[in-house]
């Protein structure tokens, strides 16, 4: 479990050792890299995987203060630097998708390919986003763990396979409640519509058809606006990369190796 210090944040992040291109995995709000688990067996085949808790979760350090994208988009081009690593394959679902967009327009040159997963250029609104950081910081994280994990995963999923649900909403219990207001703000105050068109990665969009957080439009809209762009569907809520983890490991595998 190694950390890097990079000025004023401590990130905790995991590198596979092996030779080949490197992936990074950038994780939605409340959860640490583990969210990635269903991905690794698939993906380190082919990929030299790094993954890391964003600032304010999991082994990362809580700063003070509402974050925003670009801070955490910085802290993913510090941790590449100190890893002495130029150019990545990027993969982000949620919050780890609007990170992906920020590097994208903001240093293509270190974005070879880019996947945004379950994400939207403007995310929610600034009231539910009020009221969600205000139940952070007065209530703590259960409470918001029993409505997250709703949407998260369908009724169904969660239903058959609650080895796979209760890990996660574990891991969103948590979450420290500080970083998780914070990480808030960030996605609040997020906004690339009017800058998609400027991203030119080789760029795959997957999305949930059953994700009450990304509606459908929202998805298509990332889709429709950065030129190039493929996009996918599955049968999923949010966590479609834990719902759907066979079909979202089949196509990053396709995409990427194309």
């Amino acid at each position: 479990m190694p950390f890097a210090d990079l000025g004023d944040v401590r990130i905790r992040y995991e590198l596979a050792s092996q030779a080949g291109p490197v992936l990074v995995f950038s994780n939605s709000l409340g959860t640490d890299y583990s969210m990635w688990d269903p991905q690794m067996a698939t993906l380190s085949r082919h990929f030299r995987i790094l993954r890391y808790d964003t600032r304010g979760h999991g082994g990362s350090s809580v700063t003070p203060g509402d974050y925003t994208i670009e801070q955490l988009g910085r802290d993913v081009l510090t941790l590449l630097d100190t890893l002495d690593i130029d150019r990545v394959d990027f993969c982000g679902l949620s919050m780890g998708g609007s990170t992906g967009m920020w590097l994208g327009i903001n240093a293509p040159e270190r974005i070879d390919r880019l996947i945004l997963c379950n994400t939207a250029a403007k995310i929610g609104n600034p009231d539910t986003w009020a009221a969600r950081i205000a139940m952070a910081r007065s209530d703590g994280m259960k409470p918001i763990a029993a409505a997250v994990i709703e949407r998260w995963f369908t009724p169904e999923f969660r239903a058959a396979h609650p080895e796979r649900s209760l890990p996660a909403q574990k891991m969103l219990e948590n979450s420290p409640p500080d970083g998780y207001a914070s990480n808030c703000a960030a996605v609040r105050d997020a906004d690339f519509r009017a800058a998609l068109a400027r991203i030119q990665s080789r760029t795959l969009v997957i999305y949930g058809a059953k994700d009450p957080v990304i509606p459908v439009a929202d998805a298509q809209f990332i889709a429709d606006r950065i030129p190039g762009s493929k996009s996918i569907e599955l049968d999923a809520s949010h966590l479609s990369n834990v719902e759907q983890a066979d079909a979202f490991n089949q196509a990053l595998t396709e995409f990427l190796l194309s």
